[in-house]
């Protein structure tokens, strides 16, 4: 049972590795962060298309990384 959910997690890391990697980048740098993040944050931009897709992937990913995460300290 440890090594499934063992390499269930590692499955789930490069997962997650990858899918953050192939997002686009939403930022200006730090000239973004300093002035116009809150724009960015409360704006009316929406993800479409294979942005939406991929972010959504992530936060599952995420949610499955901390669960298993938890569960092989439980085992």
């Amino acid at each position: 049972m440890h090594t499934v959910v063992l390499v269930s997690l590692i499955i789930v890391s490069v997962a997650l590795i990858v899918v953050v990697l192939l997002q686009s980048s939403k930022s200006a740098g730090l000239s973004g962060a300093i002035s116009g993040g809150a724009e960015q944050l409360f704006g009316k931009q929406k993800a479409r298309g294979m942005d939406l897709i991929l972010h959504r992937a992530t936060i599952v990913l995420a949610i499955l990384f901390f669960i298993l995460a938890l569960a092989i300290t439980k085992i």
